[in-house]
């Protein structure tokens, strides 16, 4: 309302707020800024929870299996593991590179039996893995050091196989040892020295962590054979060209794989899934758009001989024009700010509020299992809240222009000529 004078500013804010045989315009324009808000406030909740998801994950996915791993062609141990680590350590841009052992194998505890994932680590990269370390809920990592037979695993697994910290489990590795009779599973029993609960629920329902020494004797591996070698780069989204040199070097005596080859189907499923569901919210806004348009052409209609009496007074039409945008696009601005309030309400006490549902309804409405983290993330990013404002008001805008060019086209002696 800046451009517009001073009886632009007075008329569009008597507009703003019609007579009293005018209210059937005031509850649709009502409506109008009700449906902008609420569609502003769904797709910043959305945008923000989407992003949520795609963080959290990639925190703690990458934070767990780093940004690249180098493997053996077919799963097989890398034997010269050493010579590889050097030159990953070597190569410009990574922060880090360490050995590792990962095995599917099976723990059992009383009768009960569950399909794990074995990791080896060095002791200093376990307490030095903030994904694990970060997220101990009971025990202590500490005393998970080389031949104590003390492991950490997952607190959905813990709660599965009913054990707490210094129980005992028992590990079963099918390789085992060949007799005439076949091959015998080793069996090895470990105390349970830490819990941790990363967040996300396949990794807590089924990840177990040893000292790398303790899971080459397991696995009756060579003490210099490992299975992997973990990378960091100092940024994930630039690992491809990175790594590209080490790949070279590599040649066909390993296959480096990056994050975004092993989780490739995953994310890319979210990316669709995000932008769908934000082309889908815009109609909401588009909508709310069409009823700001109906509320301002039943505006001019009402206010038709009030529109040819400003114009007989000298009023031009440019300024009938921006009175009614200006009218509009209030409105939308209204509407926005209050639907950015709204969202930002709501994402506060998004889990307080998933709780309250769960427990009104009596259903589990955010199942770990399925929803792969233990609580609903959210993080707003203010360059998606922003082209969110910018749509919005842009709908908005040229919603108002018909009804406004109906107003300034307006012949006052057709109007007035009966009166």
């Amino acid at each position: 309302m800046i451009l517009l004078s001073s009886y632009e500013r007075l008329i569009a804010s008597r507009y703003l707020l019609p007579g009293k045989g005018e209210r059937f315009i005031v509850l649709v324009a009502g409506f109008s800024l009700g449906a902008v808000m609420l569609g502003v406030a769904a797709l910043v909740i959305v945008m923000s929870v989407m992003n949520g998801f795609r963080a959290e994950l990639f925190d703690r996915i990458v934070g767990l299996n780093g940004h690249a791993v180098i493997q053996g062609y077919g799963g097989q141990p890398l034997n010269d593991w050493r010579q590889l680590l050097a030159r990953a350590k070597a190569t410009p841009g990574v922060t880090s590179a360490v050995p590792m052992i990962e095995q599917p194998l099976m723990m059992t505890n009383n009768g009960r039996a569950e399909a794990i994932i074995l990791r080896g680590l060095t002791v200093p990269d376990i307490r030095g893995n903030s994904t694990i370390a970060g997220h101990v809920v009971a025990g202590d990592l500490n005393s998970v050091t080389a031949g104590s037979n003390r492991i950490a695993i997952g607190s959905r697994l813990a709660e599965t196989l009913g054990v707490d910290v210094g129980s005992q489990v028992t590990i079963w590795n099918p390789a085992g040892q060949s007799t005439p009779f076949g091959t015998v599973p080793r069996m090895v029993s470990y105390t349970v020295g830490a819990i941790f609960e990363i967040g996300i629920y396949d990794y807590d329902k089924a990840y177990v962590v040893m000292p790398i020494e303790d899971a080459q004797t397991l696995l009756l591996f060579d003490p210099d054979t490992v299975g992997m070698i973990e990378i960091n780069t100092r940024d994930a989204d630039q690992v491809g060209p990175i790594l590209a040199p080490l790949r070279a070097s590599l040649g066909r005596t390993a296959a480096v794989s990056d994050w975004r080859q092993m989780n490739a189907e995953f994310f890319d499923a979210l990316a669709i899934e995000r932008v769908s569901m934000f082309v889908i919210l815009c109609i909401i806004i588009l909508v709310a758009a069409f009823n700001i348009a109906s509320s301002l052409i039943m505006l001019v209609r009402a206010k038709t001989r009030d529109i040819a009496i400003l114009r007989t007074m000298g009023a031009p039409r440019a300024a009938m024009l921006r009175i009614f945008i200006t009218v509009g696009t209030t409105i939308g601005i209204l509407g926005t700010i209050a639907g950015l309030i709204l969202g930002f309400v709501l994402l506060y006490f998004r889990q307080p509020i998933v709780n309250l549902v769960q427990k009104l309804s009596g259903q589990n409405l955010w199942d770990p299992s399925i929803r792969l983290l233990t609580e609903l993330p959210s993080k707003p990013n203010p360059v998606e809240i922003a082209m969110v404002v910018a749509i919005t008001l842009l709908l908005t805008f040229l919603a108002t222009l018909y009804p406004a060019s109906r107003a300034a086209s307006t012949d006052p002696v057709q109007v007035l000529r009966y009166e």
